[in-house]
């Protein structure tokens, strides 16, 4: 939770937190990124992610500043809870429609009687050499409640919903989002620019932080930037591989061929 804090802290100071999204198994790859981002983003919506394997995510980020936050594959308490339990500094649920959404996702982040999550961490109360009660008492003052808006529905009440008590952040999907606007495909559509923009605002007004997810476009990234996002998803691991490689494997080829064809 202490990354958690930290993270909310650099909002807070007006930096701008940065993080990619975590889809392999092996957590060697977010013990690589902890070296210079401020959060892992652990997909297990998406992707192949066992509890297992995300418990070894969340301990490659021991040591370090860099906060795992994790996307449960549903607004659900039942798989939201034992991913508090191993550990995460923080929960982004995903496609939350009303203000109902928003609360129940708020309630299975936190103890009673703010919340109705059930007591049973492990790593996190240090294997029992942390009390139960401040346990409880930090872990409903600091985990990161985040939920992901990325349906129409819940532009129409993004009102409301930034004002639900215990929410720490909000996430933009464009993706589905434009999709759910008919534009499935199409994040840049007008319509769609003008929902996130109300979305930031909104968000900001009621001090929740807004974050989006983006492909590694640094235009991109510093446009939305400037338009108030203060978290920045910046694509996924196999998206930084597959372009590295591919960067490196075409420099050497077109260098080999002007060689050759010089010869």
């Amino acid at each position: 939770m202490q990354n958690a804090q930290r993270l909310r802290e650099k909002m807070q100071a007006g930096k701008i937190p940065l993080g990619t999204g975590v889809t392999f198994s092996d957590a060697t790859v977010t013990e690589l990124f902890s070296h210079t981002l401020d959060f892992a983003f652990i997909d297990m919506e998406h992707n192949a992610h066992s509890l297992e394997t995300v418990q070894a995510h969340i301990m490659a980020t021991k040591g370090t500043e860099t906060a795992a936050l994790v996307r449960v594959a549903w607004n659900d308490p039942v798989l939201i809870k034992p991913v508090l339990d191993i550990g995460a500094d923080g929960i982004v649920a995903p496609l939350v429609r009303t203000v109902e959404d928003v609360e129940l996702t708020v309630a299975a982040c936190r103890y009673p009687p703010e919340g109705i999550r059930g007591f049973g961490p492990r790593r996190p109360i240090q294997y029992g050499r942390t009390g139960d009660a401040d346990y409880c008492r930090r872990a409903n003052d600091e985990i990161m409640c985040i939920v992901q808006i990325e349906h129409i529905d819940a532009v129409n009440v993004i009102d409301k919903i930034v004002r639900v008590p215990g929410l720490t952040a909000i996430m933009v999907g464009a993706n589905d989002l434009a999709g759910t606007m008919g534009h499935m495909g199409n994040p840049n559509h007008p319509d769609v620019q003008s929902a996130i923009e109300k979305i930031v605002t909104a968000a900001r007004d009621a001090g929740v932080f807004p974050g989006i997810g983006l492909a590694a476009d640094p235009a991109a990234l510093l446009e939305w930037v400037d338009k108030g996002i203060q978290w920045v998803l910046m694509g996924v691991d196999w998206a930084h591989l597959a372009q590295a490689i591919d960067t490196s494997a075409n420099r050497l080829r077109s260098h080999v061929e002007n060689r050759n064809a010089a010869s």
